[in-house]
């Protein structure tokens, strides 16, 4: 699938995803609880990657207080326009359009505009405190790299939280993962597939597990933890 198809595709279902990351039974404290792995204090510096409609930027604000940064990465602009609606009412919380596989952060970063232009420089010379991403690597090719990207990028003591959606692996799992099954499915485009060579839902999987392990090997504090019937994985990574 072409970067501009999954635009188009994500683009299109931006207000049911807003709706989604802000409505769904217990998501506001599973985001409060991924904001607080983040180990962020007040004037810290937090990048979001893959930040979507925002959901995450106010829990991750309240963290680092006004006098820190907070950094939202996302490739689709129609989604970004929620993100950016979200958080106006913060100056200290900066939404830009880029790829989280290459992120416009950091010295010499540069993306292709924020609500202030550009995004250089906000951080460039000031370390990355931490770095969320929450139901992002499943969608990236090389999510194990990605995240290695995102470890290099963060500062000395510095942590890195993943939170991602895969098959649960709780006694009760059969039933969870026929649901969760049909949701991956309908939300992999193109939706009018009804048959795929290769069942998304276990490249879900297989991603997120290479993620997760990546930042376990980087790390040298970890905390893992799983919410919403075994479905949500979470792991905090402590790097040097």
């Amino acid at each position: 699938m072409t970067t501009e198809s999954a635009q188009e595709f994500y683009g299109r279902w931006a207000r049911l995803y807003d709706l989604i990351a802000r409505r769904t039974p217990g998501i506001a404290g599973l985001r409060q609880r991924a904001a607080a792995a983040c180990r962020l204090e007040p004037g810290d510096t937090v990048v979001e990657m893959g930040c979507g409609t925002g959901a995450n930027l106010p829990f991750l604000r309240e963290r680092v207080g006004p006098a820190g940064t907070v950094i939202g990465i996302d490739f689709t602009r129609p989604v970004l326009e929620r993100a950016r609606e979200a958080t106006a009412a913060y100056d200290n919380v900066h939404v830009l359009q880029g790829d989280a596989t290459q992120p416009p952060v950091g010295s010499g970063g540069g993306g292709e505009g924020s609500e202030s232009g550009t995004l250089q420089g906000v951080v460039e010379g000031d370390a990355i405190d931490a770095v969320l991403g929450t139901f992002v690597v499943g969608m990236l090719a090389d999510p194990a790299g990605a995240v290695d990207d995102w470890c290099d990028l963060v500062g000395p003591d510095g942590t890195v939280v993943l939170a991602n959606a895969a098959r649960s692996r709780e006694w009760y799992a059969p039933p969870v993962n026929a649901v969760f099954r049909a949701i991956v499915v309908l939300s992999t485009p193109p939706t009018t597939r009804l048959r795929y060579e290769n069942d998304p839902h276990l490249q879900l999987d297989e991603k997120i597990d290479t993620a997760h392990a990546q930042l376990r090997e980087r790390s040298v504090a970890i905390a893992d933890e799983t919410h919403v019937f075994g479905v949500v994985r979470l792991t905090a990574g402590r790097l040097e």
